[in-house]
């Protein structure tokens, strides 16, 4: 975790709002991610965590709020504005999503290949050397996504992200589905490419034993707002029912409350 330049702030998010019908997902949703710094962004689901991400990249068109890059207000930006924004940043996502038709070297390098005139030969160097990185052969380059195993194909996502060397690097659930020790590789792999990077990374992740191993700061996401926010050292002693409930796992307290009081009440809508 790079811990440079802390006082600068990188993304300002600012009383996001996003509705989907009569749904309110984000509320006033606000959050500060430093330059270089590393954070997790935690919460139930369905508590907003993707939606606040989408909004983040412009795949979403928030209701209300403004999100801020490097000083510069996204939300109303033109299309050139908003594919510039693009270049800064690098995503995996939670299910991988590499191109299944394509084989891992132009998995690799297909973003980079959008930005630089490369032929064939540069191109796959380019991805032998950033796999090589991340643990993999050589071998792999010709291989297509469906031919590797889940911890592979999440070593090949996070090539993807990183090989054009982005500011800012997006994870969502970057170790969704896999065994705690190759979890714990994916999250070396992360904390790696982190700080040969020095970027300004948000992680979304349900799984705390992540959590603790690459974040510097946690925020944590419930009814749309972010209801605590703070140094990972403090995430034992914050107070706060819900977050205990969720850092630790615990079936019963504020969190689960909701959700029966929430299956209740339809419960009684139907009836009556």
């Amino acid at each position: 975790m790079n811990n440079k330049n802390k006082q600068i702030s990188k993304i300002e998010i600012s009383n996001i709002t996003k509705k989907f019908g009569e749904e309110l997902v984000l509320n006033e949703f606000s959050l500060s991610i430093k330059e270089s710094e590393s954070l997790c962004l935690i919460g139930t689901s369905g508590s907003g965590k993707s939606v606040a991400l989408k909004c983040l990249i412009g795949l979403l068109a928030p209701d209300g709020g403004s999100i801020k890059v490097d000083g510069k207000e996204t939300i109303g930006q033109s299309k050139a504005q908003h594919e510039a924004l693009l270049d800064h940043f690098g995503m995996t996502f939670q299910f991988g999503a590499l191109f299944d038709s394509l084989p891992i070297w132009e998995n690799v390098t297909f973003r980079l290949r959008r930005k630089e005139k490369l032929n064939k030969i540069e191109a796959k160097e380019i991805a032998r050397d950033i796999v090589s990185q991340l643990g993999l052969g050589p071998q792999v380059l010709d291989l297509f996504p469906a031919e590797l195993s889940g911890g592979m194909q999440k070593r090949v996502a996070i090539a993807r992200a990183i090989a054009d060397k982005p500011d800012i690097l997006l994870f969502d659930e970057p170790t969704s589905g896999l065994d705690p020790i190759t979890s714990g590789v994916i999250n070396d792999l992360i904390l790696n490419s982190v700080n040969r990077l020095g970027a300004t990374t948000l992680t979304i992740s349900h799984d705390m034993a992540s959590v603790r191993q690459i974040a510097d700061t946690v925020a944590m996401l419930h009814r749309g707002k972010i209801i605590w926010c703070g140094s990972i050292k403090d995430i034992n002693h914050t107070g706060i029912a819900e977050v205990e409930q969720f850092v630790n796992g615990n079936p019963y307290g504020p969190l689960t409350s909701d959700n029966a009081n929430l299956a209740q009440t339809h419960q009684s809508e139907i009836y009556d």
